[in-house]
């Protein structure tokens, strides 16, 4: 008898012949972009440092691997971030030792919290330095992958050429396994530097794995919402990388649920549809029509701060909550937790909820917290906020990824904006537009991309004018120039009475931006639509400035 284990792959002709003669030149950093070609990459990010510069010289010998290059590791990390978000697939980053790689490290947790894949490799410092033992290498950490593990999904040390193709195989099965998130690849300088000893390889092998829910609570789960009267549905991100919207919308239609998409999870379902609660979700008239839901079903969520009206929801009915991050399960409401993949858990629940529910009176629901919502926010002069998204709205061509910066009119789109939209609310930093805007011109040159930040989020990305200017990006950059953080102005005052150190002395920022070759316009919100529409559309990376002091809706 014959096992499966017991089977082994020969070596054809051809691949004897090409480990017998490898190419000349080769090193260790070959064999890492060669693994990584071998998997499917074919765009790489990052900044180069000293010891990784073996690495960087690898690139120049693989014509499989495009390099993007941007000015600092953390807009490098926003990059790569915005390329496996939009894409759904690896993204690898390169850099350097010690304050390279550490850099990167705000993005990795906005990647981690966007469950975006991205593969970080980071040199170190030669094998003889490591263990802490202080020789005093340039960028030298005690424990540089320490400062990692908090952060990533897994880290992958290296010590050995033949232990590069494994490592990068691993972590990229890792990167794509559900819940999708950020890997760390660490190899000292002298393995990337030194003459490879292994012949190129084929593609290691490395199948991310499915997450299929329990039968057992998926057939529970079914007669909950069979059995409910007054179902609803919380769509999370988990939606979207599942790439189950159409099936989301099935099993809404299937049980007359009305569904609200949380701020991560917006275009999970369609914003006009007649079941559609849209996103408002920090108003209380929302809040109270989701927690009197008899069963409440919430996929690809884990009913976090923003996404609970900031902890206050408290749902009286039975929760059922789908979620591929276990360790979100349960982590702030009771429920019949299912550990599964978004796409899976909702098949096996079209396929066990066979009967249409039918309940006329659900759209008419919908529609009444809508109109008190649309009501709270007329009754507070936000006319101009308003009209501002609608302009930039109808701007937007239909295809075009926005990527939004932590400022207020971000914190409006969350709400307001009606398509999917991408913004580093998972951790928060400021500067993550405009670098994540040129990953995903890097993903698709040929659609034009739209990224939106405050003039306090541009001054941490403006250098990348430059990587826009040098790659030919078709990214537009609204700039919304209120002279300080706009949002902790708004915060501040409404807690103390005042606020200290918010305002700012900012730049000229058309300019600025024609001072890298960039072209630049200044606008107002009653031109906003025509310059914003017209930069669009022009080839190339454009900037326009809106200066406009914008207000938030009043808190509930």
């Amino acid at each position: 008898m014959t096992h499966d284990h017991d089977l082994v792959l020969r070596p054809t002709p051809r691949q004897t012949e090409a480990a017998l003669n490898p190419p000349p030149g080769r090193t260790g950093g070959d064999l890492v972009v060669e693994a990584l070609a071998g998997l499917g990459a074919s765009t790489v990010f990052g900044l180069p440092g000293q010891h990784a510069l073996g690495l960087f010289d690898a690139l120049r010998r693989c014509d499989l691997l495009r390099y993007v290059g941007l000015r600092t590791e953390l807009n490098a990390g926003f990059a790569a971030d915005a390329y496996g978000r939009v894409t759904g697939e690896v993204a690898p980053l390169f850099v350097s030792t010690g304050p390279g790689a550490l850099l990167t490290l705000p993005a990795l947790q906005e990647a981690a919290a966007a469950s975006a894949p991205v593969l970080v490799v980071a040199s170190q410092v030669p094998v003889a330095g490591l263990g802490g033992g202080r020789r005093g290498h340039l960028h030298e950490l005690k424990d540089q992958q320490a400062a990692f593990r908090d952060v990533v999904k897994s880290v992958h040390p290296v010590r050995t050429q033949s232990q590069i193709p494994s490592a990068i195989a691993a972590a990229w099965e890792s990167a794509l396994s559900v819940p999708h998130g950020p890997v760390y690849v660490e190899i000292p300088q002298d393995v990337l530097e030194a003459p490879a000893t292994l012949p190129v390889l084929s593609a290691a092998d490395a199948f991310p794995h499915e997450l299929a829910p329990a039968p057992e609570l998926t057939a529970l789960a079914a007669d909950l919402l069979t059995r409910a009267e007054r179902p609803a549905i919380i769509a999370g991100g988990g939606v979207i990388r599942a790439d189950a919207a159409g099936k989301l919308r099935e099993l809404a239609e299937r049980l007359s649920a009305p569904v609200a998409c949380t701020y991560g999870g917006k275009g999970a379902f369609p914003w006009d549809h007649p079941l559609s609660l849209q996103s408002w979700l920090e108003d209380r008239h929302m809040t109270e029509f989701l927690e009197a839901a008899d069963v409440l079903l919430v996929i690809g969520s884990g009913l976090g701060e923003l996404s609970s009206n900031y902890h206050t929801f408290a749902p009286r009915g039975r929760t059922i909550q789908i979620e591929a991050d276990a360790g979100k399960l349960e982590s702030n409401h009771p429920a019949l937790g299912i550990h599964a993949d978004a796409r899976l858990a909702l098949q096996a629940l079209l396929e066990t909820v066979e009967e249409e529910r039918a309940d006329a009176g659900a759209p008419a629901r919908v529609a009444e917290v809508l109109r008190a919502v649309r009501e709270r926010i007329q009754g507070q002069d936000l006319t101009l906020e308003q009209e501002v998204l609608s302009s930039i709205r109808a701007a937007l061509p239909p295809r075009s990824p926005s990527f939004w910066d932590m400022t207020i009119l971000s914190y409006w789109a969350w709400a307001a904006w009606p398509d999917a939209m991408h913004s580093a609310q998972g951790a928060g930093g400021l500067g993550y537009a405009y670098p994540a805007a040129l990953g995903a011109a890097a993903a698709d040159p040929t659609t034009p991309v739209l990224a939106v930040s405050g003039d306090g989020g541009a001054l941490y990305s403006i250098a990348e004018l430059a990587t826009a200017k040098q790659e030919s990006s078709n990214v537009t950059w609204l700039i919304v120039d209120d002279g300080g953080y706009g949002i902790l102005r708004e915060y501040a005052t409404a807690a103390y009475g005042s606020a200290v150190g918010t305002d700012l002395t900012g730049p000229d920022f058309t300019a600025l931006a024609e001072s890298f070759g960039v072209p630049a316009v200044r606008t107002s919100p009653e031109t906003l639509r025509d310059d914003l529409s017209t930069a669009l559309r022009a080839p190339g990376p454009r900037v326009v400035v809106l200066s406009a002091r914008l207000r938030m809706f009043a808190p509930t």
